[in-house]
């Protein structure tokens, strides 16, 4: 057998986030993992250097991934070194470790997850930064409601519960919505502190529009995602989140919040965007989207035209592309 077909390539990809977590650092790494096997790579998803040969590194989170990203660029100065940004590498603000800070001036590549993340690097770094947006596939058949209509408009909210994330807001939200059409807020994801958790539990049990499920494995929250009429990002601050993805592959339109992270995915002139931290706005959007036939319809629209974006063959592509560019076709 010739030598440059004697083995498969082999890629490591590190993130924060331990075996069996259902973090968005965990989802990343193993759908990055599974977009490289596809392209004939073997991977390994670690949270942990294990000074192991490969051909390529894939750091998932520049700060908390950077201990292991700078052992193995150490470990391994001949292999390609790409490392992909989570929201908080760049927002609010830029302010990197001098973990990460290194990881980022050693990498061959360095990936965000929608174009204006790369707008908050230094330039040095900016030249070697791309887009490649977070895919997902569809999800069952979604039977949304056209406008007003007799059964509940179901807004869900799919996140854990921390600060950045705003959880409440949504259930604070119900305050500014009508009690006709029926509007529920659906709110799944594991609370991250006691604090957060108290003050979920005590939310909603002084709105009975609102209920919280918890953490859900990944097949139920996607299910849930799928038979909800709307998505709602409150997020203060966001680096392209997946569920915005799922989203518009279910044909679910979101509400979100016009934060750098969502408004480079849905564009700035998105009918369903709110400011950060406006419960009154988000709630008159709640309303208008249960209540409003066309203004509903318009969301689903535009959600379906982005579909394509979010498509696995897309991402697959630009990975492809990716790999070349660094000398690994």
């Amino acid at each position: 057998m010739a030598d440059n077909v004697a083995r498969r390539r082999i890629a490591v990809v590190l993130t924060p986030a331990p075996r069996g977590s259902r973090a968005g650092n965990r989802t990343t790494a193993l759908r990055v993992a599974g977009l490289l096997r596809q392209l004939g790579w073997t991977t390994r998803v670690r949270t942990a250097w294990r000074d192991e040969p490969c051909d390529l590194v894939v750091a998932v989170h520049a700060v908390k991934s950077a201990t292991a990203a700078v052992a193995a660029k150490a470990a391994r100065p001949d292999a390609r070194f790409v490392v992909m940004l989570a929201g908080t590498d760049v927002y609010p603000r830029y302010e990197p470790t001098p973990d990460s800070a290194a990881a980022l001036a050693a990498a061959d590549a360095i990936v965000a997850l929608q174009p204006l993340a790369a707008s908050a690097l230094p330039a040095a770094l900016r030249a070697k930064a791309r887009a490649i947006v977070q895919s997902a596939t569809t999800v069952g058949a979604h039977a949304a409601s056209s406008g007003a209509v007799a059964r509940p408009f179901v807004a869900c909210v799919l996140a854990h519960l921390r600060l950045v994330k705003d959880p409440l807001l949504p259930v604070h939200a119900l305050a500014h919505v009508p009690d006709t059409p029926l509007v529920q807020v659906v709110v799944a994801g594991r609370a991250l502190t006691d604090d957060l958790a108290a003050a979920m539990r005590a939310a909603v049990a002084a709105e009975p529009r609102a209920r919280w499920l918890g953490e859900l494995p990944r097949r139920q929250a996607r299910a849930l995602l799928a038979a909800s009429d709307v998505l709602v990002v409150p997020s203060a601050a966001e680096g392209g989140a997946n569920v915005v993805s799922e989203a518009l592959a279910a044909g679910v339109p979101p509400l979100a919040t016009a934060v750098p992270g969502n408004t480079a995915l849905l564009g700035d002139d998105w009918p369903g965007l709110f400011p950060a931290g406006d419960a009154a706005a988000l709630g008159a959007l709640l309303a208008r989207a249960a209540g409003d036939a066309a203004f509903f319809a318009g969301l689903r629209a535009r959600a379906a035209a982005l579909r394509p974006m979010v498509a696995p063959a897309r991402e697959r592509a630009a990975w492809a592309a990716l790999l070349a560019d660094i000398g690994l076709d």
